[in-house]
Formats: structure tokens, C-alpha cells, sequence
């Protein structure tokens, strides 16, 4: 049990420690410009150590992304799992990803700004639109009763050759998913975009939907 608890307290300081770097990271570079901030800079705003913070991120711009992101991966594989048993698989997945980016979670303005003020941070942005993809599907797995592991079983002669394609199919949606969300990412970074990104996100998802509608159990 103490070695249960100590675990635990350890890992909460990990994750407090995290999202001080990164918080910190994004106030400087609003503060500053991303250009005009150092590793060594984030580290003496989060009061931790130069290595410390090499533990936790590989480069100023991962810091900055992860507090815009706020570990939007996970909470849309957590979103889907929550979602009503009976809802369709297309509106349960189009409904848990676009919640995550609407209203609070909807890039505002500025962020707009400060992601556009430099290429690293697109390339680490876009980064994380596809980092949505590992826990959406292991969430559409669990919901369609499938393996979403790449290493499923099924046996590789002709007998099990249909229940292998079958398990490909999370993955599958779910880089579908990905890449649509990417491509609406992509749009809503070119300069004044009109459309706030949850709507140019569920119109891109629109495009998937019969393949999420056709995937559903029977």
C-alpha cells in the first residue's frame, strides 16, 4: 500500500511539474515572442532545472503546444468511451472529438497569432491534431468490440483472413479521423480564416461519417 501511494504521489508531481513547464512556456512566448524564448528561460519561469526540463520536453515548441493542446488525445479516447451506448459510431466520434475543441477548447485569436508566428510551432501544432489518433483507436475498438493492437490476433491463413481485415478497421477510422482534422488544422492556419476551427473540424469529420456509419455493429 505505501509503495502503491508513493507511486502515486510521484506520478501527480510528474504531472504537476509537466503543465508548469508548459504553462510557463506559453506565458513567455505570449509575453515574448516564441523566437525570443529559451529553454533555459521556461526553466528558471517554472523553477525547475535545464535537464529537468529536457526530461519532460525536447524543444521550446512541444512545451508551447502541449499547454494549447492540453492533452487533447487522451480526453477524446476518454470523451468516446463516455459517450451513450446506443448513440450511432458516427455521432459518438464526431460529437467527442469536436467537443474538445469548443468553447474553451476553441484556439482563439491569439493563439491563432502565436501559432502562425512561426513554423516550428505548425509543424509541433499539427503534431498534435495527430496525436488524437493511438487513443481514438483504442476508444472506437472498445466500442465496436474489435483490437485496435497492431499486434491483433487472427490467423493468417484464408480462414482468418476476413477477422484480420476486420481488426485493422479502428485504426483505420481513426487516421481517417486524424487526417481530416489535420486538414481542417491546415485551413484554419492560413491567415484571417473566417470559420471559428470547430466548425471547419466538424466539416471535415462530415466527409468521413459513412465511413464511421458503415464500421458500426450490427
Amino acid at each position: 500500500m505505501a509503495t502503491n501511494e508513493s507511486g502515486g504521489v510521484r506520478e501527480r508531481k510528474k504531472v504537476a511539474t509537466r503543465k508548469a513547464i508548459s504553462a510557463a512556456a506559453l506565458r513567455l512566448a505570449r509575453e515574448r515572442g516564441p523566437e525570443n524564448v529559451r529553454v533555459d528561460d521556461i526553466a528558471e519561469a517554472a523553477n525547475v532545472s535545464p535537464r529537468t526540463y529536457n526530461n519532460y520536453f525536447s524543444s521550446r515548441e512541444q512545451a508551447i503546444m502541449v499547454a494549447l493542446a492540453a492533452e487533447r488525445g487522451l480526453r477524446i479516447g476518454v470523451a468516446l468511451r463516455a459517450r451513450p451506448a446506443g448513440e450511432p459510431l458516427d455521432e459518438a466520434v464526431v460529437g467527442a472529438v469536436v467537443e474538445q475543441y469548443t468553447g474553451d477548447g476553441e484556439p482563439d485569436r491569439e493563439t491563432l497569432a502565436l501559432i502562425t508566428s512561426a513554423p516550428a510551432l505548425q509543424a509541433e501544432f499539427l503534431d498534435t491534431i495527430a496525436a488524437i489518433e493511438r487513443p481514438l483507436a483504442e476508444a472506437i475498438a472498445a466500442r465496436t468490440g474489435t483490437d485496435a493492437g497492431p499486434d491483433a490476433g487472427g490467423d493468417s491463413g484464408a480462414g482468418g483472413d476476413s477477422g484480420a481485415r476486420c481488426e485493422l478497421g479502428p485504426e483505420v477510422l481513426a487516421a481517417a479521423v486524424s487526417a481530416a482534422a489535420r486538414v481542417a488544422a491546415e485551413r484554419w492556419l492560413r491567415p484571417d480564416p473566417e470559420t471559428p476551427f470547430s466548425a471547419m473540424l466538424l466539416d471535415a469529420l462530415t466527409w468521413i461519417t459513412p465511413a464511421l456509419r458503415a464500421a458500426a455493429p450490427r
